[in-house]
């Protein structure tokens, strides 16, 4: 039996409520549209859907603890302060979720001193849930909860973005000599890794705090690192950019990387 906090099972429901909400929009008559915002990324009504249902849930839940979600990104001079916060991603991977090809999610994680210390990542099409608290990370399918684990592997599997590659990365591949790589959208390249079912996630190209946060909770829990290449642990202290700098997470040890 696997000892989740209260909390923590309150993050499944509330991640499994706004999935809800993203399939209403999903399966919909209506073609789904989506708009643009000032960086260029789409946002459609599921997002904001699901935007709602978790800022509501968060806000009853820990009423003192605030939230800063995609949807709402709060002013610099509110948050600059802040050693507590919830991180949220209410639809990771819309353009997954526009090309219907299921591999999007719903992402929560709470913040202590710069460091994920809870997370959820509930993929609602496939209805996999991940979930990390300190130590302990689990995966849930078909109601059934079962402990995972990272594992070493040569070659080893690669996991990539669907929608980012870029010449670093082709460059970066080159350097490992043999490999295999596997290509999936959104956080879900975390909770691979994490799984044991990809050794790798090299990361160039342009990400957010809020899409890599719950994912790098279930990492963390899995006993692994999300660190830039300088191999400085990625953090999430408030700081007036929203931009990660490039990351991997790597089961195997760096030196055998390139």
């Amino acid at each position: 039996m696997i000892q989740v906090s209260e909390t923590l099972e309150a993050i499944c429901q509330l991640s499994r409520e706004a999935g809800a909400a993203i399939m209403v929009v999903y399966h919909g008559d209506k073609p789904v549209e989506a708009n643009f915002k000032s960086d260029s990324s789409p946002v459609t009504a599921a997002d904001l859907a699901a935007h709602r249902i978790i800022v509501a849930g968060l806000s009853a839940l820990t009423p003192d603890i605030p939230v800063l979600s995609e949807e709402s990104p709060q002013d610099w001079q509110e948050r600059r302060y802040w050693q507590r916060y919830w991180l949220v991603d209410p639809l990771d991977g819309t353009k997954e979720f526009l090309n219907r090809n299921g591999e999007f999610t719903v992402n929560i994680a709470l913040i202590e001193q710069g460091v994920p210390v809870m997370g959820v990542v509930y993929a609602p099409v496939l209805d996999v849930l991940y979930a990390a608290e300190g130590n302990r990370v689990w995966k849930e399918t078909a109601g059934e909860r079962q402990a995972i684990a990272a594992h070493i592997a040569y070659p080893p599997k690669v996991v990539c973005s669907r929608s980012h590659r870029d010449e670093k990365l082709e460059q970066f591949l080159a350097s490992l000599g043999h490999y295999e790589t596997t290509a999936v959208g959104s956080s879900l390249k975390f909770c691979l890794v994490a799984e044991g079912s990809a050794q790798i996630y090299p990361r160039f190209g342009p990400t957010c705090i809020w899409d890599t946060a719950a994912g790098h909770a279930v990492v963390l829990a899995a006993g692994l690192q999300v660190n830039n290449w300088d191999d400085i642990p990625l953090s999430y202290a408030p700081a007036e950019s929203f931009l990660n700098p490039g990351f991997y997470v790597s089961a195997n040890p760096k030196s055998k990387l390139s």
